[in-house]
This record gives structure tokens, sequence and C-alpha cells, in this order.
């Protein structure tokens, strides 16, 4: 039985009216995407139709999952909210901090002892306020979630920006910072820019060595990095509906890496195989008496052009394999171009590692394709050239792979198996023992999302490709990154020249699934006696103070901290890995700070210029000078500032140091919104030539800061160095409801005063 399954069939049972009081407002058959939206509204059944890309709407998600480094902050602003319990199903999953180093054993064990301190914390504040909680090795949070808790037609937050894996089981599942879910948990509406909708046509049918990955690397090599920000991704065809749930998860998974609010696909019967397989026909019964409610309107797939933003087709039957990288996941390469491409750029055609699983890959059906090519090293008499490492995605699935012989097949070709855990996917994987800033250049090819550089092992010399996990494990036996399976062979051992067979796998376990403890720890009934204790002496952790109200006046004599250039993403903003340890402390992991950002004066990293002195440092010590002073600061940024990650610190950790405003060419969505709800001014170049007039040295005054409102533009006056001045306006999509957060120094201070 489905965990909340009530409140599933209570979704079920509002479905009908409020989708049929929509498509009569709108006047016009409705996707998949609209029926959700217009489902879950704030007041209820729909009242009016609401504007795509322009109209900020209150929602009420169904539910919210928190994964660990983000759940610290996020349940540290709750403790604030002044709530006894969580107003809607919420859970927290402990997959973050578990460093990938030697095995899946001995690094839970290590994980445990070093991250004890967080894992106690965060299971004692899920027990108080009504929390589910998966302890460390239950698996990533979006594994878990699909096979427990997503359901068709739902809509659910989670601060996490690869939430949205959860599509491929027919959500809208969306990826925010950490004070939205508190929003959330609170009891408060959920606000979100009602999306505009991209429509993707699958036509054909998936084959020999392309996978469901293929399809989001060729999508991500269309729209980029951002083009899919503020829009839902809505798949549809004989395609979308030929493939596997899980397959169709991966897709969504990956939706994040070109700027998605989300993606979906309509209720078909894969996800009614899949629900079973997962023990929930009680929903896939609920879901198959509303069944065409849980879809678009036939209309809208037949004529695709007339009822989304923009439509793009993609024939399966001529879908290449794909490799995307290296640096950005939507540099995307045809397999049979690789050797081509890397020959231009001059990349290392010898792969060091292969490396499959993550929460974007790790399915029984990922997992078993991937294991008929581990099985043919052997029967071929190969030799697996990469170190070749396995990430399952949940202890459900591990317990069955290894009941079902795949990982003695992975063992048998020297491979390691890594916890049920995010691992080298965010960083956490200690592959140097050591510092890895300075290692040597070199090419690792993962079935992963995100390729950023330093994103997997902390070197920024080392050239990260995306790939489906078939294609992963076929480039780690031969070693080579230009290996193309479809036509390349290899040489045994005994000289003889062999090709490798099409992988082949199971949608499903045919046995079923199977597990002994899936690492599932309810909350108490009543918590209320509960206590919750964070020492003042922790490293770890750290209790929130709120941040300070505007005063009202206008923001003068604000210094410069740092021009980026290029790319700045939250990696680069708050950077992964070893410092995930400092996620529930503020000002610990303040020191991390934009160290990652390229200075625009300089091209290079954590090297800004203090105006007080004269002299060069570090960001974060540059900018607490500034704070001690009572100084306030600019960050000035780039294009899609912000990219990548839900995580709220990057928003934070400025605000906690004393920056008071962002000003880029333009934002990635999540980013925005946790900006503004820490109470940050979260502006946009009007003119985006402007970026050019900032000089190192300027001061900036703000001229009419006093007057914010929504839909005026503000104007800032840049005071250069020798006297001179330049006068600029910067935009904004500050709500009334947001300019409050401001106001009050925080979304959180807001809440806590309408709490008290």
């Amino acid at each position: 039985m489905a965990f909340d399954i009530d409140m599933i069939k209570k979704v079920y049972a509002s479905m009908p009216e409020r989708v049929d009081k929509a498509r009569k407002l709108t006047g016009k058959p409705l996707t998949l995407s609209e029926k959700i939206l217009y489902t879950h509204l704030w007041d209820g059944t729909p009242e009016k139709v609401y504007q795509r890309g322009k109209d900020y709407v209150e929602f009420s998600p169904d539910r919210i999952a928190c994964q660990d480094a983000t759940a610290q902050m996020a349940l540290l602003q709750f403790m604030h909210a002044g709530k006894p319990k969580v107003a809607v199903p919420t859970t927290v999953h402990c997959d973050h901090l578990i460093q990938a180093k030697v095995g899946a054993d001995a690094d839970l064990k290590r994980a445990n002892e070093t991250s004890n301190e967080v894992f106690d914390f965060l299971e004692s504040v899920s027990n108080k306020y009504g929390i589910g909680f998966w302890k460390p090795g239950a698996g990533i949070i979006h594994q878990v979630v699909l096979e427990n808790y997503a359901f068709p037609g739902g809509m659910m937050i989670g601060t996490d920006s690869h939430t949205v894996n959860a599509g491929g089981l027919g959500m809208v599942a969306i990826g925010v910072g950490g004070a939205d879910a508190v929003d959330v948990m609170a009891g408060m509406p959920w606000e979100l820019k009602f999306p505009k909708l991209i429509g993707v046509k699958l036509t054909g049918k998936l084959s020999g060595w392309t996978a469901p990955k293929d399809v989001i690397l060729k999508v991500a090599g269309i729209l980029t990095v951002k083009g899919g920000t503020g829009a839902i991704v809505e798949y549809f065809g004989e395609g979308a509906t030929s493939m596997s749930c899980t397959g169709k998860g991966t897709i969504c998974n990956m939706g994040a890496e070109v700027g998605a609010t989300t993606s979906t696909f309509g209720y078909d019967e894969s996800m009614d195989r899949y629900l079973r397989s997962t023990g929930r026909a009680d929903v896939a019964d609920a879901a198959n008496e509303v069944k065409d409610y849980l879809t678009a309107d036939p209309e809208v797939y037949a004529n695709p052009e007339q009822y989304f933003d923009q439509v793009i087709e993609i024939n399966l039957d001529e879908l290449e394999p794909h490799l995307n990288g290296p640096f950005t996941p939507d540099l995307a390469t045809p397999i049979s171009k690789m050797g081509e491409a890397a020959k231009e750029n001059d990349w290392p055609l010898k792969v060091e590692y292969g490396l499959i699983g993550s929460c974007t890959n790790s399915s029984y059906e990922d997992i078993s394709r991937a294991a008929s090519l581990a099985k043919q090293v052997a029967d071929k008499k190969l030799k697996t050239k990469s170190n070749f490492t396995i990430t399952p995605g949940s202890e459900q699935v591990r317990y069955t792979i290894e009941r079902d012989g795949f990982i003695d097949t992975f063992n048998n070709i020297g491979a390691t198996v890594f916890a049920n855990a995010c691992g080298p996917c965010i960083g956490m994987w200690d592959r140097y023992g050591g510092d890895a800033s300075e290692q040597d250049r070199n090419t690792i090819v993962h079935s992963f999302n995100r390729n950023f550089a330093k994103r997997a092992d902390g070197n920024p010399n080392t050239l990260a490709f995306v790939g489906s996990p078939e294609l992963v494990t076929a480039i780690a036996i031969s070693g080579r990154l230009d290996f193309n399976p479809i036509t390349d062979t290899l040489i045994n051992e005994d000289g003889e020249e062999v090709k490798l067979d099409e992988p082949r796998g199971y949608e499903l376990p045919p046995e079923g699934f199977a597990v002994e403890d899936a690492g599932y720890i309810a909350p108490a009934e009543d918590g209320s006696g509960v206590q919750v204790v964070v020492s003042e002496e922790s490293e770890r952790l750290q209790l929130l103070a709120p941040f300070k109200p505007w005063d009202g006046k206008n923001i003068t004599g604000a210094k410069l901290l740092i021009k980026a250039e290029g790319k700045c993403t939250t990696d680069h903003i708050s950077m992964a890995g070893p410092w995930l340890r400092f996620r529930g402390h503020l000002d610990n992991i303040a020191n991390n700070t934009l160290i990652g950002a390229v200075n625009a004066f300089n091209g290079k990293t954590n090297f800004v210029k203090n105006q007080l002195t004269g002299e060069y440092g570090g960001v974060p010590d540059t900018q607490r000078v500034y704070k001690e002073k009572g100084i306030p600061t600019i960050v000035v940024g780039d294009h899609n500032y912000g990219e990548g990650s839900s995580r709220e610190h990057a928003a934070m950790q400025p605000r906690h140091l004393g920056v008071r405003a962002v000003l880029v060419k333009s934002f990635a969505r999540i980013h925005e919104t946790n900006l503004k709800k820490q109470g940050m001014l979260a502006l946009t170049f009007d003119n985006e030539n402007d970026y050019d007039k900032i000089q190192e040295d300027d001061t900036i005054n703000f001229i009419d800061l006093e007057s914010f409102a929504p839909d005026t533009p503000l104007t800032l006056e840049l005071v250069h160095a020798d006297g001179s001045t330049d006068t600029i306006k910067v935009n904004h999509t500050y709500n009334d409801g947001q300019i409050a957060w401001f106001k009050a120094g925080s979304a959180l201070n807001l809440i806590k005063a309408q709490n008290a």
C-alpha cells in the first residue's frame, strides 16, 4: 500500500471538477501541465485564466521532499516558523553526506561516524515535526521518491533541483529553495510564475544502443542550459508511451539541465506497471479511474503547435547515442562524431573512469542493461580498460540487483559498488585521496546529470562527459572516448576482433522488487516531547538568527564585491564536495562564498580587490571586511546566473555576509527566487551592455529604492574611481508579496511575524 493514499485519492476526487472548470474558463483543450497546475491552485476551483510567463500564482503542493544537505537549512528555518507539525506530507532523505571512496560498506560506516551529528539532528527534527525520515544508505532522494511517493497528476516541491525526476510518474515536481519548502510546511501557499509550455513530440521507438538518456541529451543540445527557463517541458507521442516509467524519470531528471521548471509525461501503461511493481496497486487503481485527466486532451497532442509555446520533434528511430560535455551538459555530440570532436578539441581519448548510477540512471532497467554488457567482458575474453563504478539509487534497487546476480557480474570485471547515495555525482568522491585542485588533465564518462568543472572530483582538469549507462559501460570496457559500440570492434585476450552485442535488460525485475530494510523511519504521532539540541560549539550546525529588515532608505555607498564573468552556477557561488559538511552552519559555509566565480577584471577565481585597502584577497575574506565596517556590497554577474542546483546557500551566504543586491544579465529561476526569499535585491540590466560600465573600483548608489514597486525599474548611480558617474536602469520581477519579503528582511521573518 502507498504512503498517503488518502491524500492521493483526495487529489483525484477534486481533479475532474477543477480541470473541467479550467477548460471552460480557457475555452480550449488543456495540456497535462495545465491540468495539474489548475488542479493545485491555493484557492481551489479555478476562477480565472492565468497568463503563461507573466502571472504569479499561488499553489498548494501535495508533498515536500528534502535531501540532507539542504534539509538542514530548511528545517533550521522551519523551527522558527512557530508550527508544531508540517502541514503537508514531508520527507527527509540522507543521501548527500556519504562520500564515495572505498566501497559501499566502508563508505557508509565512515559517513555515519563523521556526519552522525547532522543525521541525529535531522532525525530528531523529523521525529518532532511529523516528517518521514530515510536514513543514510536508504537511497538517493529522487529514486526513493519515484519508488514510494510520486503519483500521476500530483504536485510536489523538493529542496533539490532534480526533484523534477518525479515527472517520470506524471507529476509536476519542482525544485525549490528551502525557504519555499518552509512556506508549504507551515501551511502557506507556494508562489510560482505560471510557466510557459514546451512540447516535445517523440515519434518512433528506442532500440539497440539508444536509451532514454539520449532523448534528454539531444533536447539539451537543442534548448541549451537556459532554453527551458520558466517553462514546463511536456513529452508525448508514440515514443513517449513506448518507453519505461523509469526511462521517463531519467529524461525529466535531466530537464533541470536546460533550466526547465519541470518536465512531465502523461499517464500511461508503463506508469501503471511501475506503480504495481513498487507495491502501489492502490495508486494505480485510483489513477485509472481518472486517467483521462492525467494526460493532455487528445486535441493537444494532435495539434501541439496550437497549445504549446514551442514544439520540438524527435524521431527515436533515428536518434543516435550521445555524449554531452565537457564542462557543460548541453554540448551534445552523437557518438559517431565523438572521435572527430575529440581530435578538434584535443580532448584526452583515454578514459580514466566510467561511472554509472546516480539519481538520473539507477533503475533496475539501467543496471540490467549495463550488466548485460559487463557479462560480455568475460564471455568475449575482454578486459575492462577503465576504472568502473556503480552507484545504486536505492536500497530496494541494490538489494534486488544483488539478488538477481548483477552485482556479482560487475564485481567480476573489477567494478566498485558505491553506497546508495549521491557520491561522485555531487562531488562527494575522494578520487585522489586529498587535494584534487591541481591534478592532471584527464577524461571520465558518467551517466549523471551535471558535468561542470570540478563537479565530480574537484579537479578542474577533469573533462567529464555525460551518457547513458549502456554507452558509459561500453566506453569503460574499451577505455576510449571515441569508441562507438555500434560500429567499432575490440581486440580480446586471444587477439581476436570482437564486437559488443547490443545491451539488453528488463523494464522491471521479473521476480519483483525485494528489500529487507528500505531505511524508512516513521515520525512520532506526537512530537511535542522531542527535544532538538544544537550545541553552540558545533562546527556543523548553527541556529539561525533573523536577517535585519530593510530600513526604508536608499542603499548608498555600496561597493562592488565581484563582477563575475561567464558561467556562474550555484557550484561557483557555494561549492559542494567537502563544503557539504557545513551546510547546517551558515557562518562556516559562508567561507566558500563565490570562491569559484571568475573575476572579470583579472580572470582569476577567489581574488578580488578590497576597495578600502587596495589589496587583493579571497572573496569571503574581502566581504567580511566590508561587513565589519557596515558597508553594503553588490555582486554583478553574467547570463543565467545561479544555474544548477537549488541550494539556497548560494543566496543565504552572500546575505549573511552583507551583500545587499545581485545585478546580472539574467537569472536561473530557482536562484532568483532564493535571493528574493532571503531579502536580497535580485536585479537585471535593462541594457545588457551596461555590464561593461561596471568598473573594479565602483561605488554604487540606489537612487529610487524608496519607491520600490512592482513593474517599476530602479535607477543606479555608478560612481567610478576617477569621480565620473554613469546612471543605469535595472529591472526586477518583484510583486507586492515579494517586496514585503524584502522589507521584512526575509520571507521567513514575515512568516514568523504572521504566526506570532
